[in-house]
């Protein structure tokens, strides 16, 4: 088995950014949605992403932006891929991949068509499977989408009440090819632990020693 890569979502601070780095973290992301507790202003977002040792990627996150709104921040925050965790239409999606990250809200009842239905989208990079309409911290179950992912091309993303506590059971049951988390590492919404972090990370990479 490939190791499990590993996204820290809801970076914030220079802080959170190099303890997420430090601990093993492949990607780090900036939430454009001015609605989330975890937003951050694009220029402050390019400031930490300047930050960023090599191998490790910006994420931006947005929620039904506009072409003309992603342009715009795209401009001011540069990042090496986008995240799109709304219910942007097809022709949103198409125009800004590649380097995607679609998300999409886990329900027994649709996953299958839903995972089939950005599997057939080559601009997608990567489908990312959440409880929640994200940062909610909602789990959900893993054997399902096991077994509506298993004849899944694009690479899965598993996120949602995440933790170092399970995220090691979440690997053994989905075998994704990354993980995703950001209230699973906080001490309060918004504001990343850096013991949690680490411990998170250390997580991930003790399940792949057992799985691979």
């Amino acid at each position: 088995m490939a190791r499990t890569r590993i996204k820290i979502c809801g970076i914030t601070t220079q802080e959170a950014l190099t303890g997420a780095a430090n601990a093993g973290a492949d990607a780090v992301g900036f939430v454009f949605a001015e609605s989330s507790p975890r937003y951050i202003h694009p220029r402050e977002a390019w400031k930490l992403a300047c930050d960023l040792p090599p191998m490790v990627s910006s994420v931006g996150l947005y929620v039904n932006a506009s072409l003309d709104e992603f342009a715009e921040i795209e401009q001011q925050c540069p990042t090496m891929m986008t995240q799109l965790h709304g219910n942007e239409p097809d022709g949103v999606v198409i125009e800004l991949g590649p380097e995607l990250i679609k998300a999409v809200k886990f329900d027994p009842e649709t996953i299958a068509d839903r995972l089939a239905h950005y599997d057939a989208i080559e601009e997608v990079s990567v489908i990312l499977v959440d409880g929640s309409e994200g940062g909610e911290g909602v789990a959900f179950d893993w054997a399902k989408l096991a077994d509506a992912s298993r004849d899944i091309k694009t690479p899965i993303m598993l996120a949602g009440g995440l933790d170092a506590s399970n995220v090691g059971d979440a690997i053994a049951a989905v075998r994704p090819y990354a993980v995703d988390v950001s209230s699973g590492v906080e001490s309060e919404q918004g504001v990343k632990d850096l013991d949690k972090i680490r411990a998170f990370c250390k997580a991930v990479q003790e399940a792949d020693s057992k799985t691979g």
